[in-house]
């Protein structure tokens, strides 16, 4: 199945500096956007949250509408739908698994990674469970998910080759992975696919 990209995302602005953060549960995403989003003064958009929001929306605890999302890909497209239309605004940091390949025209595509027991880890203290409970229920999790995008979309999210940078977060705390982000970002080529507009990279 080839990938058909929404008709949203044909003719996104290029007139400010957009970066998309994706990777697996636990991987530290939204920590990097929170921290992005408070030293550039970027917008966060939150993939993960317009899907709890939706969730809210039908009623729904999120675990009930994962499954309904599973069997209703209008849902997963509704999702893309609002985050690429929140895209266009400047200046943004998008975080979500589909983000990088939602956002094609992306200034700087970041994928975050680290191995399965970190990730499981993490989510245990996060959430208060087990680790065992939290690693069985990621493995799940994942396994529906890259079914689904492969159904909705063609996509295969362990498909890397579109990301920019992709790091693995078990080797640098959130401080480390923020400074190579910041590195990244105030080092990109203008001659390259950065906006032309108002430099983000300045603090306001």
């Amino acid at each position: 199945m080839s990938f058909e990209f929404p008709a949203e995302v044909i003719g996104m602005p290029k007139n400010c500096l957009v970066i998309t953060v994706s990777g697996l549960a636990g991987s530290g995403t939204t920590t990097l956007c929170r921290n992005l989003a408070r030293h550039y003064g970027f917008k966060h958009i939150y993939a993960g949250l317009i899907f709890r929001q939706m969730a809210r929306e039908m009623g729904m605890t999120l675990r009930e509408f994962q499954e309904y999302a599973e069997l209703h890909p209008e849902i997963d497209r509704e999702v893309d739908r609002r985050q690429v239309e929140a895209a266009k605004e400047c200046n943004v940091v998008i975080e979500g698994r589909l983000a990088g390949w939602m956002v094609k025209d992306a200034d700087l595509k970041i994928w975050l990674d680290a191995p399965m027991r970190v990730r499981a880890e993490r989510v245990a203290r996060r959430e208060g469970t087990t680790v065992e409970e939290a690693f069985m229920s990621i493995a799940e999790r994942e396994k529906g998910n890259r079914k689904r995008y492969l159904n909705l979309y063609g996509i295969d999210v362990e498909d890397l080759s579109i990301y920019d940078l992709i790091i693995d977060t078990s080797k640098w705390g959130p401080g480390g992975v923020f400074a190579i982000v910041k590195a990244a970002i105030d080092h990109l080529s203008p001659d390259g696919d950065t906006g032309s507009g108002r430099d983000p990279r300045k603090k306001k």
